[in-house]
């Protein structure tokens, strides 16, 4: 499709061009670390800061065919979480170490910055998932580690930003941000789930607060958030290669919510019964609120996906952010499975049972788009009359 490839490249250089001139002179001084030689170095450096959606992707779908009772097809995937999430964590490491000055200017940029919390949701989605296959204290401990970046990145990417000495305008924000609530309510499920098998009595006692204040301050966060973003695609115009696959986070986010609120319904100990009893109303009402506001962006983001790939002939080729396409459709199913368990909202679960086989439809589609797309790096890489650096 020559004239898609033509119309895609010219989007990107409009982008391009719109960005460099918001940023200035220190944007342009960023925009200068050179690219280092070797089909590995360079995927290295150049690694999305939001490739952790591949593990939120893939263990949010194994979650959810567990729920629906497809354990054999939950565990592969889960195989597969376990496998990336092992290598991205290797890929990110030797990033920070080898590459850090890739990792400074994508940290200071707001078009990227928040994609790092991603880490924090796709560890925190594994030990979820953990839970599940009955293994408390690894989940306690992924838990744990996810928290500790979490709290960093809170207050350190923020300030990032501002240490870049200029402010994000309203058209560098974008779905991404959303990434922020994501990793909130994903701690406060983790919370959640392993309080009752937490290894110290305090723990046990103190983590159903710990996951109702998280819940609340991840809904505050999406709240100011989508306000936000709902002003920029409004007022400003957005080009096809800027509204890409980010933008489902807006419907991820508010499924999120909506389990991590069901996880707090669910807890059981005589402690949290006290604490959970006075919020199930505002819980309950807030979680059914949440999840319409996320039915309805479904149809809305499809017609943005038709605008952006059929109507503007935007390249259809593998992109890292497509796993944040994954990860909303798989948290619905569980989301609406999870809520779908209190009287009078059982057509939530008829509608888990049908969305689940749109997850993993979605899921393997993608799986299939990056391995293309790696074979065709390896390919092009090794072909004759190419160094074949490493």
């Amino acid at each position: 499709m020559p004239d898609g490839g033509q119309t895609g490249a010219t989007d990107e250089g409009a982008a391009a061009r719109t960005r460099h001139a918001r940023r200035g002179a220190q944007g342009a001084a960023d925009q200068q670390l050179a690219t280092p030689e070797g089909l590995v170095r360079r995927a290295i450096a150049t690694l999305d800061p939001g490739y952790f959606a591949w593990v939120m992707a893939t263990g949010i779908v194994s979650v959810g065919t567990d729920l629906l009772g497809d354990h054999l097809l939950s565990k592969v995937v889960l195989g597969v979480t376990v496998a990336a999430f092992v290598g991205l964590v290797l890929a990110y490491a030797a990033r920070l170490v080898f590459f850090a000055p890739f990792v400074r200017q994508s940290a200071a940029d707001p078009t990227t910055a928040m994609a790092y919390f991603t880490v924090v949701a796709g560890t925190d989605v594994l030990a979820v998932r953990l839970v599940m296959a009955s293994h408390p204290l690894v989940a306690f401990a992924l838990g744990t580690a996810g928290a500790a970046l979490w709290l960093g990145l809170t207050y350190a990417l923020p300030w990032s930003i501002v240490a870049a000495a200029r402010r994000p305008v309203l058209g560098e924000i974008n779905g991404t941000w959303l990434v922020w609530v994501v990793s909130t309510q994903s701690l406060s499920i983790v919370a959640a789930a392993v309080a009752p098998s937490a290894p110290a009595t305090w723990l046990r006692a103190d983590l159903p607060a710990v996951a109702v204040c998280l819940w609340g301050l991840g809904v505050m966060l999406y709240l100011v958030l989508i306000v936000i973003i709902f002003l920029r695609l409004l007022v400003i115009e957005v080009t096809p290669a800027e509204m890409g696959p980010a933008y489902w986070i807006a419907m991820g986010a508010t499924a999120i919510s909506v389990r991590a609120a069901a996880g707090i319904l669910a807890l059981h100990d005589p402690q949290a019964t006290v604490l959970v009893a006075a919020m199930r109303p505002f819980v309950v009402g807030l979680s059914v609120v949440l999840w319409s506001f996320g039915t309805w962006w479904i149809p809305l983001l499809v017609l943005l996906g038709i605008w952006r790939y059929v109507l503007r002939r935007y390249p259809r080729t593998y992109e890292p952010r497509l796993w944040n396409v994954v990860f909303p459709l798989g948290m619905y199913t569980v989301a609406s499975f999870s809520l779908g368990h209190l009287p009078g909202l059982g057509f939530m679960a008829s509608v888990a049972r049908i969305w689940v086989w749109v997850g993993v439809a979605a899921w393997v589609a993608v799986l299939c788009s990056m391995g293309g797309a790696l074979a065709q790096a390896l390919f092009e890489h090794r072909r004759p009359g190419r160094r074949t650096v490493v």
